[in-house]
């Protein structure tokens, strides 16, 4: 009932297909002026919008009700409001449309086994997968990946459209109602077919005791009774199983008739997670809560799916955002609006949509030339760098469940982002111990590839993880360039840090590292009392104003702005694409992005003759999204290093990969569009198409090289250049290439989906069509609503 790496929002546009609005943590007018107007004209056919907010915002005053929670409870809000949603329309007066939604487009009918701790608990485990029963129910093909339900008819049945049906086999990744080719109804409910009734237990977090929040004290952990059947696995033991919906309305405290003690009585009970408990934590009247829940429910009833939740930064930046999140996401589901024009989940928050992404992709990351690509996640980089973690002073303890393990969740943590890295959940920057550049060398020495060496250094440890080490002067960043991001200024959390350890400059530190103190120090991390401080050697920034993080920076390239340059810009609130044009020329001695970056990859490939050649990289590359490398750990979590399993690359470790980069050839590749794209074509989540027409269409257009190493490739000499090419390769923009991804998701699914491009096929759109007139995208894969 949550996404996965991305989501995908409807634009501004459809809020004025909707029929209920709740505007949570979003103040639209102010935030999202230029897309007010559909807020504010929706009203004046009927639909009724609703203001969740501390403060009276603009947002309060032009909506038909303002709820007032405290500040930071919103999940406890979303969670009494899920409680009345599920009672009064799931329950006592039971949708079909409800219901048929959670059957089909929801995780709700599947299978859950029941495990006992030690202590006598039952909990829920993992989900019922085919393999643990006999002949895998007939799946050859990842049966561990496949998720388990029962039909109307009582049986055991492997419905279609779990991540197991996606890769190995072709045709099956869809959700219609299917199972073995045949027609099926999921059963959501064990209630009328239950063999016995489960005491399962529920972690409760809304009595931990807090001076900044309300708290209602109940016990820790809250045992509800589920209905579930006994089952016979293919080893032949006996376990109990129960459905997602039957954990979901347990989890939710509702009285069924099972005899649950825990379970509320009634709205006014106070007990997880009733109105009466929702008003103890948020201050919003109960009665408020019901109303507002009720109204919600009942329209995406009468409309099917038509009320939405417009979400923003007021919600979004709280350490438990998730948790808020995820109480949204529910009601959504419950209700049966994800999907559906004028429902849904719209959040806008932080990042515009990159929508020809795959368009941008080869450009962005050099794919045309070299593949993979060597990637970071922000996140780990500045916390590990800008050496935050040694003044962590939060432990994984205190985060946990009251029924999880406490025995697997030791040390810091920092420690599993280490334990991410190692295991390639996460990417890694810097990533080994040594220069990858010299591995090729060390391993003909040794006389064994690339790929053997690093295995076998990472098992004997003489090869390290640089993250294992961040204080080893090996192991650091040197060099940083900051574009279109003030890193030091508002963008960066944890600016204080970053003066210190990446700059070596006052900063503001008042707190004390884990060496002046006795908490708890890392397990994976080695310790040095002395931090390595100042560890950049050059800090450039490109940046059209002095911003906070030019004035930290050894060099500032000025560039060019909105009107004195070529570039193109997207968002998630239309779908249109926009471009910026150079109406006069860059200011004094600035230049345009674009530019700026040529001239550096010229001089860096005249300056680096005779210090680097063709050389052969050795590339870490994390378990990839939209891959079958997703598939690659299906049960219990092993970590190669403590001997629980064999180091496998691409499987229980990173993948390791040898990429040959011919560094003076930097500037000729940088400007010329290269063969891997007519090779290997290109693609994104998961599909890929030729594209050769493309690149011939691009030769023809931008013309080609005359002479050199990139001699008949097309030209990408101006930041124009660059547009068409993101223009001809991305399916956003090129009809022709619509049809080809739309094709390609067809054979994972086994439907027909090109009439969704085929009445645009023949559209390609150019750059000086977008200076004319607005033009909106094409419908592609990777826009289509979550």
């Amino acid at each position: 009932m949550t996404w996965g790496e991305q989501t995908d929002v409807p634009e501004s546009a459809d809020w004025y297909n909707s029929s209920y609005i709740i505007a949570w943590g979003s103040n639209v007018p102010q935030t999202r002026t230029p897309d007010a107007h559909f807020f504010t004209e929706v009203r004046y056919k009927g639909t009724k919008t609703v203001a969740i907010t501390p403060d009276f915002s603009e947002v309060a005053k032009l909506s038909d009700q303002w709820l007032a929670p405290k500040q930071g409870t919103d999940s406890a809000l979303a969670m009494a409001m899920g409680h009345v949603i599920l009672k009064e329309f799931h329950l006592d007066n039971p949708s079909d449309y409800f219901l048929n939604y959670c059957r089909r487009y929801t995780d709700m009918p599947m299978l859950v086994l029941l495990d006992e701790q030690a202590d006598g608990r039952v909990v829920p485990g993992r989900m019922l997968r085919a393999s643990d029963l006999a002949d895998g129910l007939g799946e050859a093909n990842n049966p561990e990946w496949k998720t388990i339900a029962f039909d109307a008819a009582g049986d055991l049945v492997v419905p279609n459209g779990s991540i197991g049906f996606r890769w190995g086999e072709k045709g099956k990744w869809n959700l219609e109602p299917l199972s073995a080719g045949q027609e099926t109804e999921l059963t959501l409910s064990l209630l009328d077919s239950h063999d016995s009734i489960a005491d399962v237990a529920f972690p409760y977090f809304g009595g931990n005791e807090n001076p900044h929040f309300r708290s209602v004290k109940q016990e820790p952990v809250l045992l509800r009774r589920v209905p579930s059947k006994t089952l016979t696995l293919a080893d032949g033991s006996q376990k109990r199983v129960v459905s997602v919906y039957d954990l979901v309305l347990a989890n939710y405290g509702l009285d069924r008739g099972l005899e649950d003690s825990n379970a509320a009585v009634n709205y006014a009970d106070i007990k997880a997670y009733t109105p009466a408990w929702g008003e103890q934590i948020t201050g919003v009247p109960a009665w408020l809560i019901e109303k507002i829940a009720r109204e919600f429910a009942d329209t995406a009833h009468k409309t099917h799916g038509r009320s939405m939740i417009i979400l923003g930064a007021g919600v979004n930046h709280w350490y438990h955002m998730d948790m808020n999140y995820r109480g949204m996401i529910n009601m959504l589901v419950f209700c049966g609006c994800v999907g559906q024009s004028g429902g849904g989940w719209s959040h806008y928050v932080g990042q515009e949509k990159l929508r020809p992404q795959t368009g941008w992709l080869p450009l962005a990351f050099a794919l045309d030339w070299n593949r993979p690509p060597r990637q970071m996640n922000s996140t780990s980089f500045f916390y590990n760098h800008a050496s935050q973690w040694r003044y962590e002073k939060l432990t994984a303890q205190e985060l946990l469940s009251p029924l999880a393990d406490a025995t697997k969740f030791t040390g810091h943590l920092i420690d599993f982002n280490v334990r991410a890295e190692r295991m390639g959940w996460l990417p890694s920057s810097p990533q080994l111990n040594l220069n990858p550049l010299h591995i090729k060398a060390r391993a003909d020495a040794a006389g064994m590839t690339p790929q053997e060496y690093t295995v076998q250094g990472l098992k004997s440890g003489d090869v390290r993880l640089a993250c294992e080490q961040p204080d080893n002067g090996k192991n650091h960043p040197r060099n940083l360039f900051v574009w279109r991001s003030n890193l030091l200024g508002s963008s960066g959390k944890g600016h204080e840090y970053m003066l210190k350890y990446l700059l070596g400059t006052e900063s503001g530190i008042q707190g004390e590292d884990l060496g002046s103190t006795d908490d708890v120090k890392p397990e994976e991390v080695e310790w040095q009392t002395a931090a390595i401080e100042g560890k950049l050697d050059l800090l450039v920034t490109l940046d059209f104003r002095m911003s906070s993080t030019c004035l930290f920076s050894d060099i500032v390239l000025p560039t060019a702005t909105w009107y004195e340059k070529d570039d193109m810009n997207t968002s998630d609130m239309h779908p249109f694409i926009h471009p910026l044009s150079a109406a006069v020329d860059p200011a004094w001695e600035s230049r345009s992005d674009w530019e700026i970056y040529k001239g550096i990859a010229k001089v860096f490939s005249e300056v680096c003759v005779g210090h680097l050649g063709t050389e052969t990289d050795v590339v870490l590359q994390p378990l990839q999204h939209d891959s079958p490398a997703e598939l690659s750990q299906p049960f219990d979590i092993q970590d190669w290093r403590k001997g629980e399993c064999d180091l496998i690359p691409g499987k229980t470790a990173p993948g390791i990969a040898v990429v040959e980069r011919n560094y003076p050839e930097t500037y000729e590749r940088f400007t010329a569009l290269g063969p891997l794209l007519d090779k290997l074509g290109n693609g994104g989540k998961g599909i890929s198409w030729n594209t050769q027409k493309e690149v011939e269409f691009l030769g023809k257009l931008n013309y080609v090289k005359l002479d050199g190493p990139a001699k008949g490739r097309p030209r990408i000499e101006t930041a124009i250049d660059a547009s068409e090419v993101i223009l001809a390769l991305a399916p956003e923009t090129n009809g022709q290439v619509a049809v080809k991804a739309w094709e390609a998701l067809g054979e994972m699914t086994g439907r027909d989906h090109t009439h969704l491009a085929l009445n645009k096929e023949d559209e390609k759109i150019r750059f000086r069509d977008i200076q004319a007139q607005p033009r909106k995208n094409h419908l592609q894969p990777n826009l289509v609503r979550a």
